[in-house]
């Protein structure tokens, strides 16, 4: 099975208040996801045939409403092509780089008879653009696997926030918007009126009220 992820996780803390901290999850579309942060979309586990590493680097897949299949980049059907392949889990393998619109999960599939030659597929991420817009991925987008300088999110309450399109299209309005991204929170500036923690070599987001 190969699940979409739409939105990352969100930590944040208010500078204000520091007893409010938590960490947000987008809403999925079915239960069970692998790290509660994602909803599931089903799809074929076995390989097209386009290359050796079923959705391999700079290969590309079609997107209908709930299957994603490899396709050649060269296809009309093409919608989304892979940025970054890692094999294991999201929460044990690297980021996805920045700018990823979704990701897809790969599950482990090892079929007894492999009758067609489509091989075993190892479980594993791909990180996915979209060939055309809209890009959730992109600074203010609203969305996207990882929350990046020029993202906007609002307050979900508990100290948790969500992220949001900061041209206010949304469902939910902009509050904040991330600055800056640096290695620790006394690096960000006075104006900071919260942290969120984007992960990588600079986790702590400075972000401002809007």
């Amino acid at each position: 099975m190969h699940n979409a992820r739409t939105a990352g996780v969100v930590c944040a803390l208010l500078v204000a208040a520091a007893a409010l901290t938590g960490c947000q999850k987008s809403p999925s579309s079915e239960a069970g996801s692998e790290d509660g942060r994602l909803g599931g979309v089903p799809s074929p586990t076995r390989p097209s045939g386009y290359g050796a590493v079923f959705l391999a680097l700079d290969e590309c897949s079609s997107r209908g409403r709930e299957t994603f299949t490899e396709v050649s980049c060269t296809s009309e059907k093409a919608a989304a092509r892979v940025v970054a392949r890692y094999d294991g889990s999201v929460s044990e393998g690297p980021s996805c780089p920045e700018r990823t619109d979704f990701v897809l999960h790969i599950s482990e599939n090892s079929p007894a008879l492999d009758e067609d030659g489509d091989g075993a597929v190892p479980q594993g991420y791909a990180c996915m653009r979209n060939l055309e817009a809209p890009h959730p991925g992109d600074p203010g987008g609203g969305g996207g696997p990882r929350t990046i300088v020029g993202d906007c999110v609002y307050s979900a309450g508990r100290g948790e926030v969500r992220e949001t399109s900061c041209d206010g299209k949304g469902e939910e309005a902009p509050e904040y918007r991330v600055t800056k991204a640096v290695t620790s929170r006394p690096k960000c500036p006075s104006s900071t009126a919260l942290y969120v923690e984007l992960g990588g070599a600079k986790p702590v987001g400075c972000a401002v009220r809007l």
